[in-house]
């Protein structure tokens, strides 16, 4: 048992490549050398799509949504013949995405493959730039989708993160099955937050169907969000000005500005 390749297979390699939030200018360069060094690419068709221009010279295999488990074992059974297969997770791979999965089923398997993780551009890293600077002190991170994780632990932990004052980035907000989520969850964070506090939302960062909404907890619509879509709530201080939306560090409590 192991992920290393001290054993067994000398050159079984399964790299789990980030990609990022989708424009190639946003790919970072140590991830586009494992895809350019891969034999074969492996993932879910939408991220693929995105990189073709890299891996049109590279055995390609497609999977469909919904397929983790199949996609990694897959990966695997293809790294045990010897190659170096990529497997591509959007964003960041260790944020919501492949590269747990991959350590886990990979502690299940005889032949040794050395697992590789190479970081992506995170979806909060992309949206963030858009809003401005909406994480500029402590934020948590909570993913909506109740398919891994029961929805009675994700309000705790909701809650948790807007007793604490924390900004709050929600990834996963709604699918075509959980349409009622994001709703409830801002109904949360409004107990404890004046109507005023800013929302922002970031559908498709860097891609060509991209677009920005900043506005506030009142005003907020969950209509205009999708699962392209990454929703940032504000803590206390957090406030709007020419158009972004910012969070501020503290310095104006120890520090003259002008």
């Amino acid at each position: 048992m192991g992920t290393n390749n001290s054993s067994g297979c000398s050159n079984c390699i399964l790299s789990v490549v980030g990609t990022g939030p989708g424009s190639l200018d946003y790919l970072i360069p140590a991830a586009r050398k494992e895809l350019e060094q891969a034999e074969i690419i492996i993932g879910y068709k939408t991220y693929l799509d995105l990189i073709s221009e890299i891996i049109e010279d590279k055995e390609v295999v497609y999977s469909s949504m919904m397929q983790e488990v199949d996609r990694v074992k897959q990966a695997f059974t293809l790294a045990e013949q010897g190659k170096h297969v990529a497997l591509v997770s959007g964003g960041d791979p260790g944020i919501y995405a492949m590269a747990g999965l991959v350590f886990e089923i990979g502690a299940t398997r005889t032949i040794q493959t050395e697992i590789r993780v190479k970081a992506g551009i995170a979806a909060l890293n992309s949206c963030a730039e858009r809003l401005g600077a909406p994480l500029m002190h402590d934020f948590a991170t909570v993913s909506l989708s109740d398919l891994l994780t029961p929805w009675e632990l994700i309000e705790k932990r909701i809650q948790a993160a807007v007793e604490a004052d924390f900004v709050l980035v929600i990834y996963n907000p709604k699918s075509k099955k959980r349409d009622w989520q994001l709703a409830r969850a801002l109904e949360l964070v409004a107990s404890k937050r004046k109507q005023s506090t800013p929302v922002g939302m970031v559908r498709g960062a860097t891609r060509a169907n991209e677009e920005v909404i900043i506005t506030t907890l009142k005003h907020f619509e969950p209509d205009c969000v999708d699962m392209q879509s990454t929703v940032i709530v504000g803590n206390s201080t957090t406030f709007i000005w020419q158009d972004k939306m910012i969070t501020p560090r503290g310095y104006s409590d120890k520090y003259q500005f002008d």
